[in-house]
């Protein structure tokens, strides 16, 4: 969006990028930042809904600053050293008054001025008063963007229909996969050789498991198949095994840890079990 456009509702906080969205949230100095790739939700789509209810979230667990919390703080220009209190100069540099200014609405700025001709030092003092009490004025909540409450109030903007969980680095089909489905690869030991279909998983818990079946044998279709099926089996079998090693380790008193998948290159044929 040109500078000074907020984003929509819908893209409030969210930023679009090649491989899906990042959100992207600050509370207190504190960020908030999570990627959700198209890859890892199956699509575009899924991954924006991800990204908004992850966004949903932080907005209404961590509400940004009250409004007069923020007026209080010191900005980086303040040369008086009290938010809000600023002096005027004579031409010499000559401190010749204090204004207290706050803003409360667009069409609502307090401002009070307090010359020290007449009123001395004591103009200092009154205008660090007067900031109090027009800071007694503020309410609510920061508003660092016009859809923040009706985020908070349970008003999304997106469509809450059904969200596809994250896929395991395992079900991720990559790039230069050529079955069309993830940890199912045509392999050929040579030139010469029909070829067979492998499919290969990786567990934290079990190493790698493979499976191949011979073109020769089933023909190439069917081979295929049979190998789409045997990763999906391997796939179930990965995640019951991780269960039980996460479960083992809680019974054990060991802190869990999130289980990382990831996908070795498939070896030669002689790695592999062939399948008759």
């Amino acid at each position: 969006m040109p500078k000074g456009v907020p984003n929509s509702a819908a893209m409030y906080g969210i930023c679009a990028r090649p491989w899906g969205f990042e959100v992207s949230l600050v509370r207190n100095g504190v960020r908030y930042y999570r990627q959700f790739g198209r890859a890892s939700y199956g699509g575009e789509e899924q991954a924006l809904l991800q990204a908004q209810d992850w966004r949903d979230h932080i907005v209404r667990s961590v509400p940004p600053a009250a409004r007069r919390e923020r007026a209080e703080k010191m900005r980086a220009n303040n040369s008086t050293g009290v938010p809000g209190v600023f002096h005027r100069l004579a031409p010499g540099g000559r401190v010749r008054g204090w204004l207290a200014k706050t803003y409360i609405a667009p069409d609502e700025i307090l401002r009070a001025d307090f010359p020290v001709e007449g009123l001395g030092d004591a103009a200092q003092v009154l205008a660090i008063r007067e900031r109090t009490h027009q800071l007694d004025r503020m309410t609510g909540l920061a508003r660092p963007h016009p859809a923040e409450e009706a985020i908070r109030m349970g008003l999304s903007a997106h469509a809450p229909g059904p969200r596809s969980p994250k896929r395991s680095k395992s079900e991720i089909t990559r790039r230069n996969n050529t079955s069309g489905v993830s940890g199912v690869h045509f392999k050929t030991p040579n030139p010469n050789h029909p070829g067979y279909w492998l499919a290969i998983t990786y567990s934290t818990a079990t190493g790698s498991v493979s499976k191949a079946f011979s073109v020769k044998e089933h023909g190439n279709d069917m081979a295929k198949s049979l190998a789409i099926a045997e990763r999906q089996n391997q796939l179930a079998e990965k995640l019951r095994a991780d269960d039980v090693a996460a479960a083992s380790q809680v019974e054990h008193g060991k802190s869990r840890k999130p289980v990382a998948s990831r996908e070795p290159r498939p070896r030669a044929a002689s790695g592999a079990k062939r399948a008759h």
